[in-house]
C-alpha cells in the first residue's frame, strides 16, 4: 500500500491529506525520505563539473523536498495535536534529524564545493538574492562546523545529536506536566468567577471527565482564574503549579536538562572559536553582540521597574483594605490590578469579554489584511489534522495567493503558547510554490468562544506572522516568509497588532456576543485608554525573561541554572510579586531549540521597529494609508530574508529607529 505522506497529493492546493494519514505513515516515510535527501546531497557533493551557483547552490535549495514535507505534516502534528504515538516518534525522530543534518553540514566534499563558489562569488554575475542565498548557505556551513576536523568534528556531531534530544525531551517535559495537573472546583469555589470563566471551567472539566468544573494549566484558564478568584487560598494553590511546571522532581523535571543544554551549546561555541553562546548566536542578528542586547534591556528595565514598583504600592493598599495583612504575592497581583482596573477606567473584564468573539476578531484580522493589502480570505472544506481546525484560500486580484489554516483552541494534546508555521513555503524555485500557512492558539472553548482583550492581542501577532509567509514573494525558500534574522522576524507579527487598537476596526469587529450590538463608544474609549494599564508588570515579567536568557549565554555555562536565574533577578531588584514571564524550567523558547536561547530579547528589539514603524503610518495618512502598506509589503513582508534586515527596515522607514517610540508606546516614558 502507497505511503500517503510519500505519494503525489491530489488535493485541493495538494494540501497534506490528513484523512488518510496515520501514525504509522510517519516513520517508513522519513526514513524513505531521508535516503533520498541523502542520494541528492551525495549527487552534488560529488558531481564532476566545476563547482557552480545552480550545480551546487540552487541543487542544494532543490534537494530535500520530500523530507520537508513529511516533516511540515509530522511537526504540525506533534505540536498542536500530539498522542503517545507521536511523542515516541518525536524521540525517534530528533536524534536521527540531527544526525542526518550533522552529517549534511559536516561533509567536506559539499563543502569544499560551497567554499568554492564563494571564492568566486564577484566573477559569478549573481542577482543580489542569489548572492544573498550563497553568503548564507556558505556561512550557515561554517557555523555548523562544516571547517572542523578530527576530534572536534567528531564532537560536534555528538552535540548536536544530544540538543537534539534534549529539546524534545524538554518539551515533552513541559506538557506532560500541563497536561497532568487540574484543579477540581467545587459550586461555591466558583463564586465571583464571571460567566465566560465558568464556561471555559467547566468545559476544561469535560474534556479532563473530572465530573464538574476544573482549573487546567492552560493559560488562557489560569490567567483569567488568577484574576478573578477571590479565594486566594486557591488563586495560590493554582499559581505555585503554574509556577512549578518542568520543576516537579521526577522523570518531568527540566532542571538538568537546562544545565545541561546549556553546558553543551558553550562546548559548541567555543568550538567554533566564539567566547561563548551569545557571542556566537548574536553575530548574525541585528543586535550583532551580548553587550548591545543588554544595553536596549535595561533602557527599558529602569522605567518599567519603576512603574512597577509605583503598581504595587497601589495594589498593596488595596489588598490590605481587603483585610489581608502582609506583602503582595504573585497570586495577587493580576486580583487587585484587575480591580484597580475597574475602579479607575471603569473597565470590567466581564462586561468587556463578550465584545471580542473569536469570530468576529478573526473576521478583523481579515478585513485589515484586506484593506491593508488587498487579500480575500474565502473558507475550505478540506481535511485536516483537527476538527478544531478551519481553512481559507487567501486570493487577491481573484488570484490564488496562499492557504491558511486557523487552530485556535487550547487541549490536552497541544502545547502550549501560540505560534506560526508553513508547512510549505513560498518559492519559485524549482517550481512556484504558494505557502500553507498555519496559526495555532490556545484559546478556551465557549459558545460562543469569547477571547481576552490580549488573547485577540495574540490572533493579530500570530496573523502577523501568517501575513510574512503569506506575501513573501522571493525566488529561493531558504529566505522565503520568515527566514529572517530572529530579531527582525516579530517585526510583521507586533506591528499587525496595532491594528486591533485602531478605533474603527474595534468598532466595527467588536459586537456583542448576546445582542449583537457594536461595543458603545465609551466603553470603546476605555479599552483604548487602558491600552498601557499594568505595563510595569508585563514590562517586567518579559524583561526579566530575556535578561536571565542573556546572562545564561554571555559567559561561562552555569552548572545550576536556576541558581544563576536567582542571582540575576536579585541583581535586578526584581520586585518579589513578580515573577519571570517564563522561569527556567518552562521556558521553552530557550530550552524546546536553538530558536530562541540568546534571543528572547528579540519580542523587544522587534518592539523597537513596529512602534516607529506604526508611528510612519499615523503620520501619513492614518492606518490603512495606501501608500505606506504598500511599502511595507514591498520592503518588509515580500522581501523575507533576500536582504539584510537593517537594510530592508531602513528602505521602509529611512531611517533605523530609537528605543523612544517603544517608551511611548508602553506608556513608559514618564516613569
Amino acid at each position: 500500500m502507497t505511503n500517503p505522506l510519500l505519494s503525489d497529493w491530489d488535493t485541493p492546493f495538494e494540501l497534506a491529506p490528513f484523512d488518510k494519514i496515520s501514525d504509522d505513515d510517519f516513520e517508513p516515510a522519513l526514513q524513505e525520505a531521508l535516503a533520498t535527501h541523502r542520494k541528492e546531497i551525495d549527487a552534488i557533493a560529488s558531481c564532476d563539473i566545476a563547482p557552480g551557483f545552480g550545480n551546487t547552490i540552487e541543487a542544494l535549495e532543490e534537494a530535500g523536498s520530500q523530507l520537508d514535507r513529511v516533516l511540515g505534516v509530522f511537526f504540525t502534528v506533534a505540536g498542536a495535536d500530539s498522542n503517545a504515538a507521536r511523542e515516541d516518534l518525536q524521540r525517534k525522530f530528533s536524534p536521527l534529524l540531527a544526525a542526518h543534518f550533522s552529517e549534511i553540514s559536516s561533509n567536506k566534499q559539499l563543502f569544499s564545493r560551497v567554499a568554492d563558489v564563494w571564492a568566486n562569488k564577484d566573477s559569478l554575475d549573481l542577482t543580489p538574492e542569489q548572492a544573498r542565498v550563497l553568503m548564507l548557505t556558505h556561512r550557515g556551513f561554517v557555523r555548523s562546523g562544516a571547517a572542523l576536523d578530527g576530534v572536534d568534528d567528531a564532537r560536534m556531531k555528538e552535540i548536536k545529536g544530544r540538543l537534539a534530544v534534549l529539546g524534545t525531551q524538554f518539551t515533552q517535559n513541559l506538557l506532560a506536566d500541563e497536561r497532568a495537573w487540574f484543579m477540581k472546583l467545587d459550586e461555591a469555589d466558583l463564586e465571583g468567577l464571571p460567566e465566560f470563566v465558568v464556561d471555559a471551567a467547566r468545559s476544561a472539566g469535560d474534556e479532563k471527565d473530572a465530573g464538574g468544573p476544573v482549573i487546567t494549566l492552560s493559560r488562557s484558564l489560569i490567567v483569567p482564574f488568577l484574576q478573578f478568584s477571590p479565594r486566594r487560598d486557591l488563586r495560590e494553590k493554582a499559581f505555585l503549579a503554574w509556577q512549578a511546571r518542568g520543576a516537579n522532581d521526577g522523570e518531568t523535571d527540566n532542571r538538568a536538562i537546562a544545565a545541561e543544554t546549556l553546558a553543551l551549546r558553550e562546548e559548541r561555541a567555543k568550538l567554533l572559536g566564539y567566547e561563548n553562546f551569545a557571542a556566537f548566536k548574536l553575530e548574525t542578528e541585528m543586535a550583532k553582540t551580548p553587550d548591545a542586547v543588554r544595553q536596549l534591556l535595561m533602557d527599558v528595565w529602569a522605567p518599567a521597574k519603576a512603574q512597577a514598583e509605583a503598581d504595587g504600592t497601589v495594589l498593596t493598599e488595596m489588598m490590605h483594605a481587603d483585610g489581608v495583612n502582609g506583602d503582595l504575592a504573585p497570586w495577587d497581583w493580576r486580583y487587585y490590578a484587575e480591580k484597580r482596573r475597574v475602579a479607575e477606567h471603569d473597565l470590567d473584564e466581564a462586561a468587556l469579554k463578550p465584545y471580542f468573539q473569536l469570530d468576529r476578531m478573526i473576521d478583523a484580522a481579515f478585513s485589515c489584511a484586506t484593506r491593508l493589502f488587498s487579500l480575500e480570505f474565502v473558507p475550505l472544506d478540506v481535511p485536516l489534522y483537527h476538527p478544531d481546525c478551519r481553512a481559507w484560500e487567501v486570493t487577491r486580484n481573484g488570484e490564488h495567493v496562499a492557504v491558511f489554516i486557523g487552530d485556535y483552541f487550547a487541549r490536552g494534546s497541544k502545547r502550549s503558547g501560540a505560534w506560526c508555521s508553513a508547512m510549505r513555503a513560498q518559492a519559485k524555485f524549482p517550481d512556484l510554490q504558494s505557502p500553507v500557512v498555519i496559526n495555532v492558539c490556545n484559546f478556551a472553548k465557549g459558545s460562543p468562544a469569547l477571547l481576552s482583550y490580549d488573547d485577540a492581542r495574540t490572533l493579530f501577532h500570530e496573523f502577523g506572522h501568517a501575513l510574512h509567509q503569506m506575501l513573501s514573494d522571493v525566488t529561493y525558500e531558504s529566505v522565503s516568509g520568515t527566514s529572517v534574522a530572529r530579531d527582525f522576524v516579530e517585526l510583521p507579527s507586533q506591528l499587525y497588532e496595532h491594528w486591533l487598537e485602531v478605533p474603527e476596526v474595534l468598532g466595527e469587529f467588536a459586537t456583542h456576543a448576546k445582542t449583537g450590538a457594536a461595543m458603545p463608544k465609551e466603553m470603546l474609549d476605555k479599552v483604548l485608554g487602558a491600552a498601557n494599564f499594568d505595563m510595569g508588570f508585563s514590562t517586567v515579567e518579559y524583561v526579566a525573561s530575556a535578561l536571565v536568557d542573556l546572562e545564561f549565554h554571555d559567559g561561562t555555562a552555569p552548572a545550576d541554572p536556576m541558581a544563576k536565574q536567582a542571582s540575576v533577578l536579585e541583581n535586578l531588584g526584581m520586585p518579589a510579586a513578580i515573577t519571570m514571564r517564563h522561569a527556567t524550567p518552562q521556558f521553552a523558547h530557550v530550552f524546546s531549540g536553538d530558536g530562541y536561547s540568546s534571543g528572547y530579547y528579540s519580542y523587544m528589539w522587534s518592539e523597537v521597529m513596529d512602534a516607529d514603524a506604526f508611528e510612519a503610518f499615523e503620520q501619513a495618512g492614518g492606518p490603512f494609508d495606501p501608500e505606506r502598506a504598500k511599502a511595507l509589503e514591498t520592503h518588509i513582508l515580500s522581501t523575507g530574508g533576500s536582504k539584510d534586515a537593517a537594510e530592508l527596515y531602513t528602505a521602509f522607514r529611512g531611517r533605523l529607529p530609537g528605543v523612544e517610540a517603544l517608551l511611548k508606546g508602553r506608556g513608559l516614558n514618564a516613569a
